[in-house]
């Protein structure tokens, strides 16, 4: 390992510890208080302005009432002079009594909504309404007299009456209910001022919670930026470390398959060479023993069966040095392998593979020539065994520095999305270690399509390099 390398390890462990007891405290007390801070900030807020909405209400509604009562109030007044007019004006002595229930309706009225005002008037506010309760009451008691006059009282007595008591009577009535209504307006002007004292002490109280938060909130911000920053350099190291060990294990992957290829290699020459050489040679003694013993025919028989074994066990290694290694690929060439690979295959299954290549070269680098044998040597395995195909086409192209290649078969297909074996990752972990791009595309019931890209210059260049 080098010394960088063993100081982030040190550093590494050092700053995979968990954090203290203290800090986690710390941190949940400030964020605790931070949040109840702001949690009471919004509930007092919420309580000044519900009381604030809850006070002009009740003034909006207060001086609404009492003024559609005084309204009434001059209404019934002037309703009742209307009555009382037209009551000493009619010499119909029958109609007396209908001047006299309508203006017993008008007193009701009137007095319903003197109860309503009264109701509404606060502690301090009852002098006003109690002089305008006084003259309404001699309004009422100066009525009374006229609905005893005989017609001749009236006849002599109506037109002084009326310019002398009752218009004088009913002016001064109104002339209080208009000051009342001037009261109400003041009630309603110091109700707003009321309103605008509450409004300004919640935004004093506001501004002073905004200010507490603010810089409880700057001191929460200063310790955890402090903190965060010590976590991402932690957790930028660990990044480094895990990008350090994922691309051991990818070169130890690597160094894998190649020394698995290496070793298949030696294993296909050593059966080809060994193997099969001294299965050859036991072929031709067979044929020297056949000979010196012509007429044997039990030596014959046995010769016979010995040779059947021989070649037998012959095509035996052939087939295992052609499926570790086939050495046409070292020796004619990728093509020609595959379109070996696709004859075996159609040969053993009965499936119909096509090889279709486009200006493939002959000397490719070895590691791409056997990175496309592998990719295409697992999809037809896997065409076979597990998507049960009736055809497959093979698709290789070279072209601008890249190596092409497609493997379209029309089997059962599966999700590729949530299944990926090991032949899979095997064969897009030998793309992606040659710079490549590995995809797949399969559904169930439409077949799979597999498509591999690998850059040539690339490799070229750092195999120069």
């Amino acid at each position: 390992m080098k010394p960088e390398e063993a100081k982030d390890a040190v550093v590494f462990k050092r700053s995979a510890q968990p954090l203290q007891w203290g800090a986690q405290v710390v941190l949940l007390a400030s964020f605790g208080g931070m949040l109840a801070l702001i949690l009471f900030a919004g509930i007092d807020s919420l309580r000044a302005v519900r009381q604030i909405q809850s006070r002009n209400v009740q003034i909006r509604q207060t001086f609404l009432l009492r003024n559609r009562a005084l309204e009434e109030i001059r209404s019934t007044l002037y309703q009742s002079g209307t009555f009382t007019r037209d009551y000493l004006l009619e010499r119909d002595a029958s109609r007396d009594e209908t001047y006299r229930a309508s203006l017993q309706t008008v007193r009701g009225e009137m007095d319903a909504a003197l109860a309503r005002y009264a109701r509404s008037l606060d502690a301090g506010e009852e002098a006003p309404f109690q002089a305008l309760q006084a003259r309404i009451a001699d309004y009422w008691r100066l009525l009374e007299p006229i609905f005893h006059w005989d017609p001749a009282e009236k006849l002599a007595r109506t037109d002084a009456f009326m310019h002398q008591e009752l218009f004088p009577r009913r002016a001064t009535t109104l002339e209080i209910a208009d000051r009342i209504a001037s009261v109400n307006e003041r009630e309603l002007n110091t109700g707003d001022e009321r309103l605008k004292q509450i409004f300004d002490q919640f935004r004093y109280r506001l501004g002073w919670m905004l200010a507490l938060t603010l810089g409880i909130g700057a001191l929460l911000a200063v310790a955890t930026t402090r903190h965060i920053l010590h976590l991402a350099r932690d957790a930028d190291l660990r990044y480094r470390q895990v990008t350090l060990a994922q691309g051991k294990l990818k070169e130890l992957s690597a160094s894998l398959v190649e020394a698995q290829e290496q070793e298949r290699r030696a294993i296909s020459r050593e059966l080809h060479d060994e193997v099969g050489q001294s299965l050859s040679a036991l072929l031709m003694e067979l044929g020297n023993l056949g000979a010196v013993a012509p007429g044997d025919a039990e030596l014959r028989g046995h010769v016979d069966s010995i040779r059947k074994l021989a070649e037998s066990s012959v095509n035996v290694v052939r087939n295992m040095a052609l499926l570790l290694r086939p050495s046409m690929l070292d020796d004619l060439g990728l093509v020609p392998a595959l379109q070996w690979q696709a004859r075996e295959l159609s040969k053993r299954t009965g499936m119909a593979v096509t090889v279709d290549a486009e200006g493939v070269a002959d000397d490719l680098p070895e590691e791409h020539k056997t990175c496309i044998y592998r990719v295409v040597q697992e999809a037809l395995h896997n065409c076979a065994r597990h998507a049960f195909a009736r055809s497959v086409r093979i698709q290789v192209v070279e072209e601008s520095g890249r190596i092409h290649l497609s493997v379209a078969d029309d089997g059962l297909g599966f999700d590729s999305t949530h299944t990926r074996g090991l032949g899979l990752l095997g064969m897009e972990e030998r793309v992606t270690h040659l710079g490549g791009r590995f995809e797949l595309r399969s559904e169930p019931g439409h077949g799979t399509r597999l498509r591999i890209e690998i850059p040539l210059a690339a490799r070229a260049v750092e195999a120069i390099a």
